[in-house]
């Protein structure tokens, strides 16, 4: 992980820079402790060696697991673990590839007497605090997988209520939001507002089938 992580801080830095060179601003990067450098590239080497170790462990807690499970509960766990890291890295890839490009180059652009000078540590932080959160908000449609298979919520009460949901969503945008500006809270709102659509969808089709196994399970009787 330490020694990969050397070549991925550049993929990590690209839409700083990038933003500063828009904004025709010195593009270099500082740390402002000796060991700033040095505790960057191994807090990012854990976290490297943690993604890059998951599919190992979880491969090896699936061969523990799979021979207790019938053939119909295989599928489904395949199905949900494919589900949960697709939403996961498309909410990563959304937050690097559009979210964060927008936050960095209105930060840049705005402008003052003041010359900017960026710790990488700090820009690291805010660059992991908006990818990480982003993969946590596309997984909107397994959460509402999840409320409806216990039968919490219907897609009746999830359509009655989408003017609720999206104020919440509003609420939650404008707090992990790291700039002021409208645009960007809208840049955040607009996944999560598909996503809640996609989870009624979600809903509907495991509340028909959870409905039909609690007809079956009745008729048995």
């Amino acid at each position: 992980g330490v020694y990969v992580s050397k070549y991925f801080i550049n993929w990590i830095t690209k839409p700083m820079l990038d933003a500063l060179r828009g904004a025709h601003l010195d593009h270099n990067l500082v740390y402002t402790h000796p060991a700033g450098y040095l505790n960057l590239v191994i807090t990012l080497g854990v976290y490297l060696g943690l993604v890059l170790a998951s599919p190992i462990v979880l491969y090896q807690i699936w061969l523990f697991v799979a021979p207790a499970l019938y053939k119909h509960e295989r599928g489904a766990i395949t199905g949900f673990m494919f589900s949960t890291v697709f939403l996961f890295l498309a909410g990563i890839a959304f937050g690097y590839f559009v979210t964060l490009p927008y936050i960095l180059k209105f930060l840049a652009g705005f402008q003052g007497p003041a010359v900017p000078m960026i710790s990488i540590n700090e820009y690291f932080d805010l660059t992991l605090m908006v990818l990480l959160g982003l993969g946590l908000v596309f997984e909107l449609p397994i959460l509402i997988f999840f409320l409806s298979l216990f039968g919490i919520v219907t897609p009746k009460f999830l359509w009655k209520n989408f003017r609720y949901a999206i104020l919440i969503i509003a609420i939650v945008a404008a707090i992990v939001t790291p700039t002021p500006d409208a645009m960007t809270m809208l840049i955040f709102m607009a996944p999560m507002v598909g996503l809640y659509f996609v989870g009624i969808a979600v809903s509907a089709v495991v509340t028909r089938r959870r409905e039909r196994r609690l007809a079956t399970a009745v008729e048995a009787r």
